[in-house]
């Protein structure tokens, strides 16, 4: 190598915590992301989106080029983000797979992807089996949609001891990407190590420059594209590496990208130097210099890998939230919960499998779409009946979500009452309900632990508290699926447009539902008796004699629920609503403006006229108002507060039901 020579690698993690529902494997809305529906999709197209096509401006601030800047950046995405960008954002995925494609015709066949395992786990907490088997499911995920085995692996948090990597180099990985903190001995002028594990198995260590990535991903470099090209230019080294959340271009610094395709012009341009990834690297100058590791360690931790089970001071807002001693129990609960779990998979999978473990291995080509579920089982589960098969799968689902609730975010953040917590809570609950028997026993004691993780906020309170509250009415799924089945038949809508992707329905008109869990096979019928007491509205009961349950709209899988509440809409609006006003709110006013003029006509209109039809005006006004999920308007309140003192006898029982309504004791 000459002087000027130089290779230069930045990678990009990109990830995003699962927030599927485990019942319906739908997102639901997160208020904290408005006005996008959920942080995925604000993410998307904050981030996602605008790093496959980065705009780079010309002299006169127009575009010159549009760049895909991961066709020239290593980076990862986890498998659960993947499943999603694959459903919501189809472009921005086939963006991804394009940018691997096109880097492995550069660089020699070495494309710019790398696996990560399947869930966002702390690999160094889970035993040996746990780690095997995300990894393992990491790669079919991998291999199945870059269509090529994977070279490298990134660990979540790039948390490791040696046993993860021993784990990575026996599923084949290559290589890795650590911090530098994370080894001693690093070779010299920026060139991977070779670590050799306690059981002598060797992989490559790429460690990326500290302060470099530092700089990108908190300081000046995101936003001054020529001295970040410049630093790294100059930077002393044959290989200069780099790696930062993929995050950081675009949705923790607005317009990072622009900055990131920049930087990859800029650098391309230069003599000698060369923009590619590690494998091409590795490929050219394999690993030889040996290096230790420190661990257990992470590159988000200073105290190693206690974050994920400590109150050890790592943390976003301490201000807001000073005690993060709810981890260790959840930590210790959950933990705890995962091991009964794999006890109960052994002992029952060990009647219905030929080798339970190994079909959990084999299970990721199943998650990955590589594999029909029933010819998955019919090799795998030997003279298996219809009702054995059946077990076999929901043992592998409590498996998977034994395993997913273990996701690094649950502890990453600053108190219990978190999304990410709540979700891994979910995950435990899903799991639960696929043990068997042994459910209630097993949430009974898991619930007992959980009282010990407590909220900063005595509001919330503790663990078990956001179990009840917040993950316990879940359970409902396939009553919600058979709900919103019938309530879309009976406002002429197909059934097969209100029924989430996971399950499949069969109504034979008698008012009795059948629910069928697609990936489990698991069926129940539940009846269901849909009213219509008058326009725009719908009343939904499940469930027969003193089972029966309402269920109102809101508690309807959100496919069904916008599809049903959108019909519902229509026949208020075209009832109520003059085509002005109807063609106001389709255009670009505020539907709460439109609504409460209505609304504020109708009752007045009752000072003269309280009879049937001008109070059901009312009534469907303010059902449009829930419909829309409005708050009840001021004006109308208060032009109703004297009405209903006023009004006859004969007219009552009319305007006390529009009092409630409207908020009135």
């Amino acid at each position: 190598m000459t002087p000027r020579d130089r290779a230069v690698v930045i990678h990009a993690h990109f990830y995003q915590p699962p927030r599927e529902d485990p019942w319906l494997d739908e997102i639901p809305r997160e208020a904290s992301a408005a006005p996008f529906h959920d942080w995925n999709a604000r993410i998307e197209r904050e981030c996602y989106r605008a790093v496959t096509a980065a705009r780079i401006p010309a002299p006169d601030g127009r575009i010159a080029r549009i760049m895909n800047t991961l066709e020239h950046v290593s980076f990862d995405a986890g498998p659960t983000l993947m499943t999603w960008l694959a459903r919501a954002a189809p472009e921005t995925y086939r963006r991804f797979l394009a940018a691997d494609r096109i880097s492995a015709a550069r660089l020699d066949g070495h494309g710019n992807a790398i696996a990560a395992p399947y869930h966002h786990v702390i690999i160094p907490l889970a035993n040996r089996r746990d780690k095997r088997t995300e990894i393992l499911w990491g790669l079919a995920d991998f291999r199945r949609r870059f269509g090529r085995a994977a070279a490298g692996c990134w660990l979540p948090e790039t948390a490791v001891d040696d046993e993860s990597l021993d784990v990575l180099a026996e599923c084949g990985i290559a290589f890795t990407i650590l911090a530098p903190h994370q080894v001693s001995g690093p070779p010299p002028r920026g060139h991977p190590g070779r670590y050799r594990t306690s059981r002598g198995r060797e992989i490559a260590l790429a460690v990326y420059d500290g302060p470099l990535s530092h700089d990108v991903a908190f300081g000046p470099f995101v936003r001054d594209a020529a001295h970040w090209a410049a630093t790294v230019a100059a930077a002393d080294a044959d290989l200069v590496s780099l790696a930062t959340d993929g995050e950081t271009y675009g949705h923790h610094h607005r317009f990072g990208e622009m900055a990131l395709a920049a930087v990859i012009a800029d650098l391309e341009g230069r003599p000698r130097t060369r923009v590619e990834n590690h494998a091409a690297w590795l490929a050219r100058h394999p690993a030889a210099h040996p290096v230790a590791l420190r661990a257990p360690s992470s590159w988000s931790c200073a105290h190693g890998i206690e974050r994920w089970r400590a109150d050890c001071g790592c943390r976003l807002d301490g201000a807001t939230w000073p005690s993060q001693a709810w981890r260790g129990p959840l930590r210790e609960a959950l933990t705890r919960l995962q091991d009964d779990l794999h006890a109960r998979f052994a002992e029952e999978g060990a009647s219905l499998f030929r080798e339970a473990w190994e079909a959990r291995d084999a299970y990721g080509e199943v998650l990955a779409g590589g594999v029909p579920l029933e010819a998955f089982l019919e090799e795998r589960v030997p003279a298996g009946d219809a009702a054995r098969r059946a077990r076999a799968a929901e043992l592998l689902e409590m498996e998977r979500h034994a395993l997913g609730m273990m996701t690094s975010c649950g502890w990453f953040f600053d108190d219990v009452s978190g999304l990410e917590s709540i979700q891994v809570l979910r995950y435990a609950a899903r799991a639960i309900e696929l043990a068997g028997p042994e459910g209630p026993a097993l949430e009974a004691t898991l619930m007992a632990r959980l009282a010990g993780a407590v909220s900063n906020s005595p509001a919330v309170g503790t663990a078990r508290d956001l179990y009840r509250t917040r993950v316990v009415p879940l359970r409902t799924a396939p009553a919600r699926v058979a709900a919103g089945a019938l309530a879309a038949r009976t406002l002429g809508i197909p059934v097969t447009q209100a029924v989430p992707d996971g399950y499949e329905v069969e109504d034979p008109g008698d008012g009795v539902v059948t629910v069928r869990h697609r990936r489990t096979g698991q069926a129940v019928r539940v009846p269901v008796q849909v009213e219509r007491p008058r326009p725009g509205r719908v009343e939904i009961v499940t469930g027969d004699g003193a089972e029966r349950v309402a269920v109102p709209l809101a508690a309807l899988p959100e496919v069904g629920r916008d599809l049903v509440m959108a019909r519902l809409r229509r026949e208020v609006m075209d009832l109520w609503l003059s085509d002005a006003e109807q063609a106001a709110i389709c255009g670009a006013a505020p539907p709460g403006e439109v609504v409460a003029r209505a609304l504020d006509r109708a009752i007045a209109a009752l000072e003269t006229d309280t009879g049937p039809i001008a109070t059901a005006q009312v009534l469907d006004l303010l059902d449009l108002v829930e419909l829309w999920d409005l708050p009840v308007p001021f004006d109308a309140q208060t032009a109703f507060a004297g009405l209903h003192a006023r009004a006859p006898a004969e007219a009552g029982a009319r305007l006390t039901a529009i009092a409630h309504r409207l908020g009135f004791a």
